[in-house]
């Protein structure tokens, strides 16, 4: 079913809003969780500025789903499902990341929404300026001075809408959060899953508080020593190769609708329609950056007959339906978590001259994709963002803790295979990289042999050797299944979100 995450958010602060916070956690402060009574929630108050403790405060929303084996329980086990903009408490309820009956017997799985996300004092933005925002893609300086003046306005809405915390939800901060999380929990040291933009939380608290880590088991890595043109060649290049892997499959593939088609210059032909405004979807015309973010969002399953499908019916002009859910039409405001980048990573681009220059560079990198729509998206959302951020990049300077596991698919879409080199190179010997040899974002769940690695590190301490490789586990239809991911918002496209 069709289930976009605006109305999911609007219905969660319905319900939660007259649910008191929690003056402490364990004990007292946890109450059954109101969508699943056998879960159990809470809430724990927090500076909004970790450098003003005394000042403003935001309640983070906990959800916690208890050992079901008590007698074997080892502690809390801490998750974190990305996004960034995904609920850690709906990921609990729900069961989104699909933890193994093993972790569940041992641990009690607890998540959290981020400050700025959900029930975590979300940061809000109006959803018809949002959908004002000119087209990333400026062609000239005119329009690029546009693009920043709207961002500018854009920022005083979300700012205005949302309070002191909108200028405070970077992962620094979230780290402090998971910190005092640790400590209201009672445990000695933290355990902690996170995948895709929740490594970076991961890769931070190791950072900051190295002696009060257990175990941080880190899948599909954020890589955060990436400045402009870094983050947007190696994203580009990454963006290609799965599109590469979707071209390989079609070629043999019987599910492939397009087999026996050029799909290269079927792409090709697509993206110049849209250029004319001669494509369409039922909400309106089709551009070629947003053709770019629906062709990319079929890898993170990944989904290649879905997207052979849509392809083929969007030449044909058969009514294709997207592969993402559109946005709700009457909706006023929005979660909107595009500021969390930005305040993690500084991405400037100097005037419409250079960005064209990193344009032109990167349909070299990636001669079909054209470049990465999230990071191109991103990069220009950010325009305008004051400096210096609240959590600028850096290289990781990681000492002192137990051995780390990193986990990442070798043709991941969204984190790819370079940042989590990048990654353990810098976090040096206290990392060990377990490389998943396939396809889609988010490694665990996929392999036996991965999902076991990743199991036997959190329960026992014991890491995978040096160097390890899990095969790849092809999907049973044609490479449509996978772990279930949290739905989460498309940058670029306001209030679009992948369907679940």
């Amino acid at each position: 079913m069709l289930r976009p995450i605006l109305a999911a958010l609007a219905l969660l602060v319905a319900v939660l809003v007259p649910l008191p916070p929690a003056a402490a956690i364990p004990g007292a402060g946890w109450f059954p969780c109101p969508e699943d009574p056998a879960a159990q929630c809470a809430r724990l108050t927090l500076p909004v500025d970790w450098a003003d403790p005394g000042g403003p405060t935001f309640d983070l929303a906990v959800a916690r789903r208890p050992a079901t084996d008590p007698a074997g329980r080892i502690g809390s086990l801490v998750i974190n499902p990305g996004g960034p903009g995904n609920s850690g408490v709906d990921a609990v309820l729900r069961d989104d990341l699909r933890l193994s009956p093993e972790l569940a017997a041992r641990f009690d799985v607890v998540g959290f929404d981020p400050r700025g996300v959900a029930r975590s004092h979300p940061v809000l933005c109006s959803l018809p300026l949002a959908r004002q925002a000119p087209d990333p893609l400026t062609r000239d300086q005119a329009g690029f001075d546009r693009r920043l003046a709207y961002n500018a306005r854009y920022r005083q809405d979300c700012r205005a809408r949302t309070g002191p915390l909108y200028d405070h939800v970077d992962s620094a901060s979230v780290v402090r959060d998971l910190e005092a999380l640790r400590a209201a929990l009672g445990e000695e040291r933290l355990t902690f899953y996170g995948v895709s933009y929740g490594t970076l939380i991961g890769q931070l608290y190791a950072e900051r508080f190295p002696r009060q880590v257990r175990a941080l088991a880190l899948d599909s890595n954020m890589d955060h020593s990436l400045g402009t043109a870094e983050m947007l060649d190696t994203d580009t290049w990454t963006t290609q190769d799965s599109f590469d892997a979707f071209v390989s499959w079609c070629a043999t593939a019987p599910a492939c609708v397009l087999r026996g088609r050029d799909v290269r210059a079927l792409l090709r032909d697509l993206l110049d329609r849209a250029g004319r405004g001669e494509l369409r979807l039922p909400d309106g015309p089709l551009t070629p950056l947003a053709l770019l973010h629906l062709t990319f969002s079929t890898f993170y399953a990944p989904d290649w007959t879905g997207l052979a499908t849509f392809l083929r019916d969007l030449d044909a002009g058969s009514g294709a339906v997207p592969p993402l859910a559109p946005p709700v039409p009457d909706q006023e405001v929005f979660n909107d978590v595009t500021p969390v980048i930005c305040q993690d990573y500084l991405l400037p681009v100097r005037d419409q001259r250079a960005f064209e220059r990193h344009l032109r560079r990167l349909a070299a990198i990636a001669p079909d994709m054209r470049m990465s729509p999230i990071s191109v998206s991103l990069t220009v959302a950010c325009l305008g963002q004051p400096a210096p951020i609240p959590d600028p990049q850096h290289r990781l300077r990681v000492s002192g803790t137990p051995p780390l596991l990193l986990v990442n698919g070798l043709h991941d879409p969204a984190t790819g295979y370079p940042w989590a080199l990048s990654t353990a190179r810098q976090i040096g010997r206290e990392a060990r990289l377990l490389t998943y040899d396939g396809w889609g974002h988010g490694a665990y769940g996929r392999s036996p042999c991965l999902t076991g690695a990743v199991d036997r590190y959190l329960t026992t301490l014991a890491l995978p050797a040096a160097g390890a490789h899990c095969p790849a586990v092809p999907p049973a239809r044609g490479l449509t299944a996978g772990p279930r991911r949290p739905a989460g918002p498309v940058p670029g496209l306001p209030g679009w979100t992948r369907r679940s």
